[in-house]
């Protein structure tokens, strides 16, 4: 389904080459100050526009349709939608025959009955992430004084980032890479055992996003290869601080009042400009594909952004169902 949350649920919706996509937000506290404005800086972050992106640049204008009066959100739905402006449908004509490697093209056709929109990847499109920010946006302003920061450490393999996306564009080529989130500060006691663990929460909306193929917390898997006497975090003071952090501010679940650490695998963009061969549904043949349209040469580059909004979205969630009846603020501060 398209919705998601608890006690913060919010619904996606719309297409990459609809007339428009969008989020509803049910629970959003009332009384939050909010304006079209809030959303820009984290709008233009997760824009192209530097070297490795895509050249489809949109407006990327919120529109805040209901939930909003006065300059103060009023607890209702908040429905905020963004128009499509940039489209060329054209160029995606050929995948109706040829689904693009890689990509979702293969299975939105089988799963729904060849119905599906499939300009622009249709509802399982990177722009769909849009809406992802605008509702992260909101959830940041919720759980103050938590600050959620997130940033690209590695591309294709390197740490040089500018070195690999240059390599890639030379080659006609695409990479990954590795998002790394931090947390902080974070209170004790986010997350329930078992099913709505603080990893599990984070981890289904990591994977809401397109292209991401892994998560890790803290040491993650290098943790495998470690000793118990290596890995175990000891507490020095009162307040649960610990010595290292490999549990990456999570124990059972529940967040230890530790930064919350975590890193987030992105694959190669599917569309390159490289020609592939795929299956041909009209002469049941394996043929050559050349991929037209406009794509990212490394879709991690805009990816940080939206990995800080789920995770704030996810602390927001939590932090209501941990104190109901009580502003989100309130709770944080305990």
């Amino acid at each position: 389904m398209n919705n998601w949350g608890t006690l913060y649920r919010m619904t996606i919706f719309g297409e990459s080459h609809g007339p428009e996509i969008g989020v509803v937000i049910d629970g959003c506290k009332p009384g939050i100050p909010l304006h079209e404005n809030d959303f820009l800086q984290d709008l233009k972050r997760r824009q192209p526009g530097a070297e490795g992106t895509t050249p489809r640049i949109e407006k990327d204008h919120p529109e805040i349709v209901s939930g909003l009066f006065n300059g103060f959100t009023t607890g209702a739905p908040l429905t905020i939608v963004f128009e499509n402006s940039n489209i060329r449908s054209k160029d995606y004509t050929p995948i109706l025959k040829q689904p693009r490697p890689g990509h979702a093209d293969w299975v939105a056709m089988k799963k729904y009955d060849g119905y599906n929109d499939y300009r622009g990847g249709g509802h399982f499109s990177g722009r769909l992430t849009l809406a992802l920010v605008a509702a992260g946006v909101i959830a940041k302003k919720m759980i103050r004084p938590i600050q959620v920061s997130a940033q690209l450490i590695e591309a294709g393999g390197r740490k040089n980032i500018s070195q690999a996306i240059q390599k890639a564009i030379a080659q006609k080529d695409s990479i990954g890479g590795i998002v790394e989130c931090i947390a902080s500060p974070m209170p004790v006691g986010l997350g329930e055992p078992f099913f709505d663990s603080l990893e599990s929460k984070i981890s289904h909306l990591v994977f809401a996003i397109p292209a991401t193929k892994g998560v890790e917390f803290g040491s993650g898997f290098k943790s495998a290869g470690m000793y118990g006497s290596e890995h175990n975090d000891s507490v020095i003071d009162e307040n649960g601080t610990t010595k290292t952090n490999h549990a990456g501010g999570i124990n059972g679940g529940i967040s230890n009042g530790n930064d919350l650490v975590f890193r987030v695998a992105v694959k190669p963009t599917s569309s390159i400009a490289q020609s592939q061969k795929t299956f041909n549904t009209e002469t049941g043949k394996v043929e050559e594909l050349l991929v037209q349209g406009r794509h990212d040469t490394c879709i991690a580059l805009r990816v940080p952004v939206v990995v800080e909004a789920i995770t704030a979205i996810a602390l927001a969630d939590l932090i209501l169902i941990s104190n109901s009846g009580q502003s989100a603020y309130s709770a944080v501060q305990k």
